[in-house]
C-alpha cells in the first residue's frame, strides 16, 4: 500500500514506524527537516520537507499514486485543506484527517458526504481528545481494568485486568473459571502476561496474583467476570478528581458529573471560570495539580480515582504519584512520551495512557489487508487484537468449513470468539468457521497480522479451478 502521512509528530511517527515495518511504501511530510532526518535514519521511508497543504508539496510526496492520505499535523486547517486537495486533484481513495477543534467537531454535517455531497471530502475523521475521553470512561466503568476494547459493534468486549491476591480466581487453573460464573455467562481468556512474559492460556495455566489477564466476553456479561478477577472489596469510583481542564478534562467532567462526585483542578483562572459556568455539578478548583497543600485541603485521601490529563506529561506523572502517596486508590495518567510509560507504571501510577497510541490503534484496521473490521494495539504495541470477516466459500478459502483446531494459524495466537448472525460463540477447537463469520483473535506478535489477513482472503482463482 502506498501511504502519505502529513505530520511527523507522535501520531505521524508512530504510524510511519508501524506501516514501514509492514512493507508499505510510506512518505512523511513535515516542516521540520531535522525531525524528518531522524525518522528516515531509523525507518525505510521517504520524507519531504514542506508545508503539508501546499499542492506542490503533496505532488512531491507522491499523492497522485497514494492509496491513502493520513493528515495528522498539529493544525486542523492544514489537515482539512490537504484532504480536500487530494480529493480534487487526484481522487485519493482514502483520506484520514486529525481534527481537534470543537468548532469543527460540533458540526459533523460538514464532513458527512452520505447526506451532503458538498461536504468536505474526508473519509475518516479522528479526534484524539474524544478518543482519549471515551477510553478513560471505559476504564472507569470497570474498576481495576487496564484496557477495554469493543468489537463486533459493541457486542463483544476485550478487557485486561490485574489479578489481585484476594481475587476468587487467583491460584486456580483457567478451566475452573466457568465454575465461578453463572451458567449463562460465557468468556474466554485469550492471554495472560506474567512479569511481561506471555502465558498461552491453556486450561492448565494457573492464574497468579499480579497477572495481567485478557478476556473476551459479551459486553453484558463483563461486569460479572470483572467481579471475579478484582478485589472483593474494591468499590466503583464515586469520588473522582480530574487534573487539567483542557478538552479531555472538561469532556470527562461533563460525562461523569451526573453520576459521580467530581472535582476538577486547573491552573488557568480564565479556563477554570469558563468551566465553572458551563458545568452544573462539578466543583472547579483553581490551582496547581502538583500542589500538595491544595490536594490535602481538598481531602485527597477520600478520592477514589485521580485522572491526570493536563497538557504536560511531567505534571501528570508528578501529580499522579503524589496523589497516590496521599491516599488516592487509583490513578490514571495521560503520558504521551513512550519512554516514560514503562517506568511510571512501576511507580504508583496504575494506568498510563497515550493519546498518540490510542489514536494510532483506532486507525490500525485501515492499514490491514483483507476485511479487517477492527484492529487494536495492546500492551504498548507488543500485542494486537483483530476482528476479521471470513469471506468466500469452502472452495476459495483456507478456513471456511474447517474446524478452528484444524486451521494452520500463525504461532502463538488465540481465537477468542466468533460472531455469527449477531450471536456470540466462544471459540473452541471443534467449531467450524462459516462464511461471513466475524472472528475475533489475539496476536502476541503483531507481525502475524499479515498472515491472518492472507488466511481470511479468498482465493478466487482456486475457486475457478475447483
Amino acid at each position: 500500500m502506498n501511504i502519505v502521512i502529513l505530520g511527523a509528530g507522535q501520531v505521524g511517527s508512530s504510524l510511519a514506524e508501524l506501516l514501514a515495518n509492514e512493507n508499505n511504501d510510506v512518505t512523511v511530510v513535515d516542516l521540520d527537516s531535522l525531525h524528518l532526518q531522524r525518522l528516515q535514519d531509523r525507518l525505510d521511508i521517504r520524507t519531504v520537507s514542506g508545508h503539508a497543504s501546499h499542492p506542490d508539496i503533496l505532488v512531491r510526496a507522491g499523492i497522485e499514486d497514494a492509496d491513502m492520505l493520513i493528515a495528522a499535523t498539529q493544525n486542523d486547517e492544514t489537515n482539512i485543506v490537504a484532504c480536500h486537495l487530494a480529493h480534487i486533484m487526484f481522487k485519493t481513495p482514502t483520506k484520514i484527517a486529525r481534527v481537534r477543534s470543537r468548532s469543527y467537531l460540533d458540526h459533523p454535517e460538514l464532513f458527512d458526504r452520505n447526506t451532503n455531497p458538498e461536504a468536505i471530502p474526508i473519509d475518516v475523521l479522528i479526534s484524539p481528545e474524544n478518543l482519549v475521553t471515551d477510553y478513560i470512561l471505559q476504564l472507569i466503568s470497570y474498576p481495576g481494568s487496564l484496557q477495554v476494547i469493543d468489537f463486533a459493534g459493541g457486542k463483544v468486549r476485550l478487557v485486561a485486568m490485574r489479578a489481585y491476591a484476594d481475587g476468587l480466581l487467583v491460584n486456580q487453573p483457567i478451566r475452573s473459571l466457568k465454575t465461578h460464573l453463572p451458567e449463562h455467562v460465557k468468556t474466554r481468556i485469550v492471554a495472560i502476561y506474567r512479569k511481561n512474559e506471555i502465558m498461552m492460556p491453556t486450561g492448565d495455566v494457573v492464574i497468579q496474583a499480579g497477572d495481567e489477564v485478557f478476556f473476551l466476553a459479551e459486553t453484558k456479561h463483563v461486569p460479572a467476570i470483572v467481579n471475579e478477577l478484582r478485589k472483593n472489596k474494591e468499590r466503583p469510583s464515586r469520588n473522582i478528581l480530574i487534573g487539567g481542564g483542557g478538552n479531555i478534562g472538561f469532556s470527562l467532567a461533563q460525562a461523569l458529573e451526573n453520576h459521580h462526585q467530581v472535582k476538577l483542578i486547573d491552573r488557568n483562572i480564565q479556563r477554570a471560570r469558563s468551566i465553572a459556568e458551563t458545568l452544573d455539578h462539578t466543583i472547579i478548583i483553581h490551582g496547581d495539580v502538583s500542589d500538595k497543600e491544595l490536594l490535602l485541603e481538598e481531602n485527597i485521601d477520600e478520592i477514589d480515582l485521580y485522572v491526570a490529563v493536563t497538557n504536560s506529561d511531567e505534571a501528570n506523572i508528578i501529580s499522579g504519584m503524589l496523589a497516590k502517596k496521599l491516599g488516592v486508590r487509583r490513578v490514571i495518567a495521560l503520558v504521551n512520551n513512550q519512554s516514560y510509560v514503562e517506568l511510571i507504571q512501576l511507580n504508583s501510577i496504575d494506568v498510563a495512557i497515550s493519546a498518540d497510541s490510542i489514536t494510532t490503534s483506532n486507525l490500525l484496521h485501515y492499514m490491514r489487508h483483507g476485511d479487517t473490521i477492527k484492529a487494536a494495539t495492546l500492551r504498548r504495541g507488543t500485542a494486537e487484537a483483530m476482528e476479521v470477516v471470513a469471506h468466500g466459500s469452502e472452495n476459495t478459502s483456507d478456513i471456511i468449513g474447517k474446524k478452528i483446531g484444524d486451521i494452520p494459524w500463525p504461532k502463538d495466537i488465540t481465537i477468542g470468539c466468533i460472531v455469527r448472525d449477531d450471536k456470540v460463540i466462544m471459540a473452541h477447537r471443534d467449531i467450524e468457521v462459516a462464511a461471513e463469520d466475524h472472528v475475533i483473535l489475539f496476536l502476541t506478535d503483531p507481525n502475524s497480522s499479515q498472515e491472518i489477513s492472507k488466511l481470511f482472503s479468498p482465493d478466487i482463482k482456486r475457486g475457478w479451478l475447483g
